[in-house]
């Protein structure tokens, strides 16, 4: 996975990239073929933006967020960003007529 940052109006320090990397792991957690983020983080007088632009295979995604607090806003991202990917994730799976793993069906069960 390619991350890549970009501050508009903003320097982005050593933690806040820790820090976005950290909460990427669980989106990666999710869904291994994550090609490329794109984040751009933002300062509109006072409030904070984050925009991702997430490529998968097959699909981009993007999405954003608004915060008083940069770390809010990015955990706000991250979680409509991981939503997302599971959905798209599961409707992966269904038009590959797959299952999820660890899932048993009624019929395997018996």
């Amino acid at each position: 996975m390619n991350l890549h940052l970009s501050g508009h109006h903003l320097e982005i320090t050593q933690s806040m990239r820790d820090y976005i990397t950290g909460k990427l792991d669980r989106v990666t957690r999710h869904f291994d073929h994550v090609i490329d983020v794109n984040m751009i983080l933002s300062v509109e007088k006072l409030k904070q933006k984050v925009e991702a632009n997430v490529h998968l295979s097959g699909k981009n995604i993007f999405v954003e967020s608004h915060d008083a607090d940069m770390y809010a806003a990015i955990d706000s991202l991250i979680d409509k960003l991981d939503r997302q990917i599971i959905k798209h994730k599961e409707k992966h799976a269904e038009r590959r007529g797959g299952r999820e793993p660890g899932k048993v069906e009624e019929s395997e069960a018996e």
